[in-house]
């Protein structure tokens, strides 16, 4: 949810975020083992767009990874530089962003980014509501072939929830064999030149829908109580291309009794996570707008792990949505299948609905919003029977103004 005047600012704050970027020069960090051999060394520059709560409403700051950012002890080069490895850098006043990469046969990749920022640091959360540090994380794209540096000089973002992490003139290399950067690179796809546009671009396969998922309950709870609760079934349909490079669209239900859920509260953010076997994270995250004292989703994030598809890593975030919205005390309720589309590869389908977000009394739900979908089925009956009525008026008019006629064609006599 923006602030006041937030339309504007969004697009301004971004314009300003990227020209530090391209203004702040990079800096190297290096993990190093117990001899002291370099395992991941990393030059890039790094600015953070984060949304977070103020005492006068939602605000949106912005920084660059500054000069002084510093390599943490708790960075690792994994066993024997074999397993997975991590880069831990701090800076400011208790702010942390760590790369997490993980590797196989062939190729390594940063298979997490984790950025921990502290809402005690004035300079950066001027004003902010509340207190003490916040974690947020999401995949990344970043991977390379192994014994090459991943080379990427167009800036790149990362979405995690509420902060957009942009990259730039980045050089990032794990698993090092010889202490330093290999002369062989692997370029990112920003880095490469459009490809020309097809002519008839090939079509998803889609598979056969699956079951309607298992509807289960989920609450949110924080230090004044519960902040959500919702009854529903999730399904996720998400596109990709398979192994064998085709393009397929498959439905996945959500297992209630495979996940494992949480989440956080805030004055105007609520945020319910899933984890399961593959699914490394579904967030939803709700939006309090105290103008219109309007409740609504906001943010969706898809995080998980597709076996079968080129590249096993699936993820997809949007923050900009406005659905499942209810006035705040009162729950959203909805019978029908509502489906709602994230990014171009990933829609969420929703099934019997209801969810209440902030002002939550106890585990009851509040007075129920119908949605438009549900007021659309009850009109179709009642539409369809009055059309009936007017039939059987129309028939039953018709036989007494013939019977009459047919009376007055015959003389008593």
């Amino acid at each position: 949810m923006a602030a006041p005047g937030g339309a504007w600012r969004r697009p301004l704050l971004l314009l300003l975020l990227l020209l530090g970027l391209a203004r702040g020069a990079s800096a190297v960090f290096v993990v190093s083992d117990g001899n002291g051999t370099a395992c991941i060394m990393a030059d890039f520059a790094a600015a953070f767009e984060i949304s977070y709560d103020s005492r006068s409403g939602a605000k949106n700051t912005t920084f660059s990874l500054p000069a002084s950012a510093q390599v943490l002890n708790s960075s690792s080069c994994g066993k024997e530089n074999t397993s997975d490895s991590s880069l831990v850098i701090a800076f400011g006043r208790g702010h942390t962003l760590t790369l997490s990469f993980t590797r196989n046969a062939t190729r390594y990749s940063v298979q997490l980014m984790t950025l921990v920022y502290n809402l005690s640091d004035a300079e950066f959360f001027p004003s902010a509501s509340s207190k003490g540090t916040k974690t947020v994380a999401a995949s990344t794209d970043i991977r390379a072939d192994l014994n090459t540096k991943y080379r990427c000089v167009s800036n790149s973002q990362v979405h995690l929830l509420n902060v957009t992490v942009t990259l730039g003139n980045a050089t990032i290399q794990a698993y090092l064999a010889n202490n330093s950067f290999s002369q062989q690179e692997t370029r990112c796809e920003q880095d490469k030149p459009s490809p020309p546009t097809p002519t008839a671009p090939p079509t998803p396969t889609p598979t056969p829908a699956p079951t309607s998922p298992v509807v289960s309950r989920y609450n949110v709870s924080g230090a004044n109580g519960t902040c959500l609760l919702a009854s529903m079934g999730l399904q996720l349909n998400v596109t990709y291309r398979t192994k064998d490079n085709t393009t397929v669209t498959r439905g996945l239900n959500i297992n209630p009794n495979k996940t494992t859920f949480g989440g956080s509260c805030s004055a105007q953010l609520v945020t319910l996570e899933l984890q399961g076997e593959s699914l490394r994270l579904l967030a939803l995250q709700f939006a309090l707008n105290t103008s219109s004292s309007r409740v609504f989703l906001q943010g969706v994030q898809l995080n998980m792990t597709l076996p079968d598809a080129r590249d096993p890593s699936f993820s997809a975030a949007n923050s900009s949505l406005r659905a499942l919205q209810a006035t705040a005390g009162n729950s959203y309720k909805c019978r029908s299948e509502q489906r709602l589309q994230v990014t171009e590869a990933f829609a969420l389908n929703v099934f019997q609905v209801r969810v209440q977000a902030f002002r939550v009394d106890g585990d009851k739900f509040g007075p129920a919003e119908e949605c438009q979908l549900d007021e659309n089925s009850m009109l179709i009956p009642i539409a369809v029977g009055g059309a009936l009525a007017g039939l059987v008026l129309v028939v039953l008019m018709a036989y007494l103004v013939g019977r009459k006629r047919s009376h007055a064609g015959y003389q008593t006599i």
